[in-house]
């Protein structure tokens, strides 16, 4: 019996040495796995901080156009703002021009006015009162002198 009781102790101890070598073999094989793992995890991490390098150096460029971008509208906004308030202005002096020149184009125009034609009841009918009566010249260079003057006085260009 000693001698069998050796010997199963020796087939167990043996058992035992046969079972830690399966698992030795299965944790080996575990690391490598492991170790493949890590190398392609250091490879995506090493792509990650160059993708966020280039990202970074892409913002700080997208800031330095967004403000080349800004000034540029600002000044644009500006030169346009100054621009409305010169045509404001143009547009104003060009109405007073209008005014002026059609103040001018009604001097020179024949005036007709009810006054002038005598009813055909009351006066006796001649051939120079029928017509509607038609301002001298020397009037109508008066009125445009004097249009041309009021033009003058008020600081605008002489027409």
């Amino acid at each position: 019996m000693n001698h069998s009781l050796g010997l199963i102790i020796e087939s167990l101890v043996a058992v035992l040495l046969v079972l830690t070598i399966g698992y030795c073999m299965l944790l080996n094989s575990r690391l490598k796995r492991l170790k493949a793992d890590e190398h392609s995890l250091k490879a995506v991490i090493a792509e990650l901080i160059t993708a966020t390098e280039i990202a970074e150096r892409a913002i700080g460029g997208l800031k330095l156009a967004v403000r080349d971008v800004n000034d540029n509208l600002g000044n644009q906004l500006a030169a346009a703002t100054q621009m409305s308030d010169q045509l404001r202005k143009q547009l104003a002096e060009s109405d007073g021009v209008v005014r002026r020149l059609s103040r001018i184009a009604s001097a020179a125009r024949p005036i007709t006015s009810p006054d002038a034609v005598p009813e055909p009841a009351a006066a006796p009918a001649s051939a120079a009162m029928a017509e509607p009566v038609r301002v001298s010249g020397a009037k109508a260079v008066a009125a445009a002198a004097q249009a041309f003057s009021e033009r003058r006085r008020t600081g605008g260009l002489a027409a």
